[in-house]
This record gives structure tokens, sequence and C-alpha cells, in this order.
């Protein structure tokens, strides 16, 4: 992938910046936001650390929102100051910006507000359900990651696990499918000890910032083919315009035009009857 813009050098969007920047993912991240010099200044401290670093990604930071045109992916983050994230009918319209300025980029919603924004934008904007998304998602799995690990005295890179629904109201664990160094999860955590888990990690949401960048680079490096991870997004229902369903946390994975394929993991009667229930308008 030749170029990523991000929308938006608050927080989330200037730590996501030096994630993909370090890694050297992409050849160029435009860093945009209409709060003066914040992006330009945000994206120079980034380069001047190319030298130590040793990373070869160019760094830009503009205001001119003009400038996601070409990009291969358009990450939506958070505006500088205290204007937070991109969402509600602002977000909308950005979206519809984009659409005229990249029209066949890739769009990754890394806010974790931004749930409802990925649900207008395949409803009302017509965009493809395969190219706009959220990866919020994915850093509430990484938390859950870690508390399971310390529930049975493990490691997280052992964990393997899906978090499903619309946190933090709904969220579904999908207990069933998950497992632990090749051992069934359901085996080593008793019922009991799993809804405490669920409740300690639905109370994390929303993830802070530098969680949800981490969330967006890994999704990102999925696209880019540096890895091949099943990354937990914000989905649009496949018929957004025949079904009474709405966006939801589901395992997917990624390829350079967006999502490649849901991925349906196995679930208990419980958890689909949960899954079920939170993706019901």
């Amino acid at each position: 992938m030749r170029e990523a813009a991000i929308i938006g050098a608050g927080e989330l969007g200037g730590a996501l910046a030096g994630r993909l920047a370090r890694r050297d993912v992409v050849r160029t991240v435009t860093l945009i936001d209409d709060g003066g010099r914040i992006a330009e200044g945000k994206a120079l401290d980034i380069a001047q650390a190319a030298p130590v670093e040793s990373f070869a990604t160019g760094l830009v930071g503009t205001t001119d929102i003009a400038r996601a045109a070409g990009a291969s992916i358009v990450v939506i983050a958070d505006r500088s100051g205290d204007r937070g994230e991109w969402h509600g009918d602002e977000g909308l319209m950005l979206l519809r910006r984009l659409t005229e300025f990249a029209p066949r980029a890739v769009i990754v919603c890394a806010g974790a507000r931004q749930r409802e924004l990925v649900d207008a934008g395949v409803r009302e904007l017509k965009i493809a359900r395969r190219r706009l998304f959220g990866t919020a998602p994915e850093a509430l799995t990484a938390a859950a990651r870690a508390l399971i690990a310390l529930a049975v005295e493990g490691s997280p890179q052992d964990v393997g696990v899906s978090v499903l629904g619309v946190p933090p109201s709904h969220t579904v664990i999908a207990w069933e499918d998950g497992t632990v160094a090749g051992s069934r999860l359901t085996a080593l955590i008793d019922d009991p000890s799993r809804r405490r888990l669920l409740t300690r990690i639905a109370a994390l949401w929303p993830p802070g910032p530098h969680a949800l960048a981490a969330a967006a680079a890994k999704a990102i490096e999925a696209m880019a083919g540096r890895s091949r991870p099943v990354v937990s997004c914000f989905v649009a229902p496949e018929a957004p315009d025949r079904v009474s369903t709405r966006t939801a946390a589901l395992p997917a994975r990624l390829d350079t035009l967006g999502i490649s394929q849901v991925v349906a993991p196995v679930l208990s009667v419980a958890e689909r009857v949960a899954l079920e229930t939170a993706m019901i308008l």
C-alpha cells in the first residue's frame, strides 16, 4: 500500500500516525486536521525520529482534506483539541466528502464512538460494506485477551478469542470458540468465572486512544499483507436495505480491498442468542 490518510490529529490520530510510520506499513502517512498547524507539527515530530528509529515512511501534515485523494486507506480518527472523535452528523458529512475525494479508498473508522457512523455510511451513502468498517472492537478484544490470560496464568499471545456484539451493553464473548495455547477456553474457565470476566471486559469500553491506535494499526498491517490475523471489527449488515439488523462487532479477515471475509465463530446457543439480540435494530 502506498499511502494512508488519517483524518484528525488528536491523540488517537497522532498515535496511529506514529505506529504506521515506525512499522513502515505504508509509503506515506498524511495527517489531516483543520486545527491550524497541529497536524503539520505532529507529522514533523514523528518524521524527526526516522534516523534514530530506522523507518522510511514519509509524513505530511496538512489542513486540506482534499489531500486524502489518492490514498489507499483513509482512517477517520479524532480531531485535535477537545473536539473528540468524528461521529454523528459531522462524521456523516465527512464520509460524504471522502466518497468524492477518495472513491476507491478503504475507510477505517478507528474511534470507539463510530459504530453508528459505519452503519450510516453503508445504509445512507451506499458505501460498500467491505470498504467501510470500524476497528475499535479489536482494542476491546486485546483487553479481553489480557484479562483471560491473567485468569489462567498464561500469556495474552496464547489466547484466541473474539469480542462480538455492540459493546458495552451488548458485549458477547465467543467463549465456545476460544482457546488458550490450543486448549479449549471453556475447559479452563468455568461458567461463573466467564460471567465475571464478561462483566469486567464490558466495563473496559471505551478503550483509550493508544489502544484504539494499536487496533487500527493491526488492521492496516493485515490489509497491507504483513499478517493475516482475524480482527474484530464493526461490520455493517450484509443487506442493510432488506434486514432489520445493525452494525455490530464481528471477526473478519482483511485484504487490500477491506473486509474479505466475515468469520463465523463457533457459538453456544446462549452466545448465539446474545449476538442476535445485540444486532437487532
